[in-house]
């Protein structure tokens, strides 16, 4: 006889507060028992950015151990997940609601969560240890991306990494990135100085901080609709070339997923002087769906 196993997950919004916009994010909460094979197969059949299997923590100082897969590998570290899977925690009770600020565990080590509490809480992470790697050809990012070399600003582009390698490619207007595009081979084109898989974000500096996309072919997603894990990165680059304040206590919103029809706010703030205390990506969650997956092995 076959047997069965039924596994409860939730499907939440993540950077919205409205259904049906910003990164859907899958939260297995009981993951207890689930090989690497099996989550990597889970997330494939989701197919959403990102799914995230909670497994109790190995540190003392964190309430949960996450684990965060695409549909194509595993991530040390990823934004909306980290951001979605606390709103879930704190909606189950496995953080007490009064609570406002806890640890997670993650590839990348403890992630910090605070988080300003209401009817809508606005949950914050601090964004990992920023690296800086090598600078890009401008010409040959604008060429990857389908846009001329006069769309883009008077910046070099750069990899940025607090987990996942980011490139940030800074143009002129919300025109030119609506009209960027990118597929594996536009990657390959630009992978040749940098040895792992990296993300393609392309901006623009608005009033409210940056209008935004993310590409990442290498990862098995056409376009994100929210990226966390580079809006931290993004905030050093744009700080790095005074494209937005350094002072502490600043606050700027990154804009992203609008034109794939999946609006997403992901708000930032700096701790210290250009964020030398912390760089904060904050976000609200939008619960979705509640499910189970029945599981038969025969």
């Amino acid at each position: 006889m076959a047997a069965h196993r039924t596994l409860r997950y939730q499907i939440v919004d993540v950077f919205t507060e409205r259904q049906l916009e910003g990164n859907a994010l899958a939260v297995f909460a009981d993951s207890a028992g689930l090989d690497d094979r099996l989550m990597q197969r889970i997330a494939r059949e989701l197919n959403l950015s990102e799914t995230v299997f909670v497994l109790p923590a190995t540190r003392p100082d964190c309430v949960a151990k996450l684990r965060i897969f695409t549909p194509f590998q595993e991530l040390p570290f990823a934004g909306h997940p980290t951001v979605g899977t606390s709103f879930v925690l704190l909606q189950n009770g496995v953080v007490p609601p009064l609570v406002d600020r806890f640890t997670l565990e993650e590839g990348v080590g403890p992630v910090p969560i605070r988080v300003d509490t209401g009817d809508r809480p606005l949950i914050w992470l601090t964004t990992p240890a920023i690296d800086e790697g090598p600078v890009f050809d401008r010409a040959a990012c604008a060429a990857a991306v389908g846009l001329d070399p006069g769309d883009l600003l008077n910046v070099a582009p750069r990899i940025l990494s607090a987990g996942n390698p980011t490139l940030f490619i800074a143009v002129d207007d919300a025109a030119a990135v609506d009209r960027a595009s990118a597929s594996l081979g536009d990657w390959r084109s630009l992978s040749k100085t940098y040895a792992e898989p990296f993300c393609i974000f392309v901006f623009t500096p608005t009033s409210e901080g940056a209008y935004s996309r993310m590409f990442a072919p290498a990862y098995g997603i056409a376009e994100d609709p929210a990226t966390g894990s580079s809006t931290g990165p993004l905030a050093a680059y744009m700080i790095r070339h005074r494209l937005v304040s350094g002072a502490p206590g600043t606050r700027f919103v990154s804009e992203q997923g609008t034109h794939m029809g999946r609006r997403s706010l992901l708000y930032v703030l700096l701790r210290g002087e250009c964020g030398a205390d912390g760089i904060e990506v904050g976000g609200h969650v939008t619960p979705l769906i509640d499910a189970t997956m029945r599981l038969t092995d025969a």
